[in-house]
């Protein structure tokens, strides 16, 4: 039993790292304040494969077999971006969790060769349409319908916090739709809902006006709109009326990338929090040597190292699905809801504590606290509030919550 990472691994982080802080850090406070979405850093992230680590080299992809470990390569990238800004971060999650994941898995040879090599390098990105005004956790109460007439799928409804929906570099937004009803196990009828790709630009398509939101200042985010928006009949993405089950099986792959998102995070924490307290005085003395203020700071280290060791767990077992003896979808869904429920949680009290940590100074917005006590709360709503995740949870020890 090991729990450490392979040197590959180790100089993969040291490259991302070293990107991160040259390219991304100096801008992020500026990014944020203005609500930019720096399209050129998408570009560099591109040039770095790091949309592609997933992905097989037939697209442009890295083809990284199971036992070189792509999924964790794609955590260990977002928890370094998102170690600098978590808006940059959540970028190329989404993009690759949420746009390019549902493609690579259930899109036909000819969706796939003609979508995946411009996201996999960077120069363009998808969304995924899930969430709307009634519907978020519970998503079968889903209201967008697409009705299927004269070969053409016609999609009315709306979508709502859609990430990488609206930016100059989207090319297609994958959305979930009611098409029609089904018959379930015990006789009821229930919404059939089928996954559809809308391709940006297509008329009746609207992405409305970006959200002014408490965080991710530098992420691309909209509410969509579907008005009469006609889609070729090839653009169902994957099996009619199985929508609902790709997106669950979607969802538990961004989970635990939400979860390194949040490591980063806890990670800035701790580097911040450490530089601080041994340079700030009060009382003649640096407030690190104050215990009660120290007793925190060790506190935000054994929240970062449960954290991380939770979420490279879960990393490593999808890496290792499908391999033989590896484990089973159940006990990888079990591990990503574990891994993010914690690692978010532990995110939010970490800034918090940071920010105490900063006393005066951590309410300024000139000091990066600020910033990540703000990107932090979302981490335990989007992709499965922490309610699901517990819901999640004691499904899996048997127990039969609702």
């Amino acid at each position: 039993m090991t729990f450490a990472l392979s040197r590959e691994h180790e100089e993969f982080r040291r490259t991302i790292r070293e990107f991160a802080e040259a390219e991304i850090a100096p801008h992020a406070a500026r990014w944020d304040r203005e609500h930019h979405f720096p399209v050129e850093v998408v570009g560099a992230m591109g040039d770095l494969g790091l949309f592609g680590l997933t992905a097989p080299e037939e697209y442009g992809g890295a083809g990284l077999a199971a036992e070189d470990g792509g999924f964790t390569s794609l955590c260990l990238a977002i928890e370094e971006i998102g170690r600098v800004d978590q808006s940059m971060g959540i970028t190329l999650e989404a993009a690759v969790g949420l746009g390019i994941n549902p493609i690579l898995t259930y899109g036909t040879a000819e969706q796939k060769e003609t979508w995946l090599p411009d996201l996999l390098a960077g120069r363009t990105l998808a969304g995924f349409g899930l969430t709307e005004p009634g519907a978020g956790s519970d998503a079968g109460a889903t209201r967008t319908r697409a009705e299927l007439v004269g070969g053409e799928w016609v999609v009315n409804g709306s979508k709502q916090f859609i990430t990488n929906s609206g930016s100059e570099l989207t090319s297609v937004v994958t959305v979930t739709a009611r098409t029609g009803t089904q018959v379930g196990s015990r006789g009821e009828e229930r919404a059939e809902i089928s996954c559809l790709m809308v391709p940006a630009g297509t008329p009746g398509f609207t992405a409305e006006p970006a959200y002014d939101k408490l965080g991710w200042h530098a992420s691309d985010t909209h509410p969509l709109s579907f008005v009469d928006a006609r889609v070729p009949e090839g653009n169902l993405l994957g099996e009619r009326g199985r929508g609902y089950a790709q997106f669950l099986a979607t969802l538990d792959d961004g989970r635990v990338a939400i979860a390194a998102l949040a490591v980063g995070c806890l990670q800035a924490c701790v580097d911040m929090s450490v530089q601080y307290a041994g340079e700030r005085q009060t009382f003649g003395v640096p407030i690190g040597r104050k215990q009660g203020l120290a007793f925190q700071v060790a506190d935000l280290q054994v929240m970062l190292d449960a954290s991380r060791l939770l979420t490279y767990r879960a990393a490593a077992m999808k890496d290792a699905m499908g391999v033989s003896g590896g484990p089973s979808p159940a006990e990888f869904k079990q591990a990503a809801a574990v891994a993010k429920l914690y690692s978010t949680e532990a995110a939010v009290t970490g800034t918090r504590i940071a920010t105490q940590v900063f006393g005066g100074y951590g309410f300024m917005e000139e000091y990066p606290v600020a910033r990540f006590y703000r990107d932090a709360k979302v981490l335990e709503i989007g992709e499965g509030t922490s309610e699901v995740q517990r819901m999640l949870i004691a499904r899996g020890l048997g127990l039969p919550v609702e």
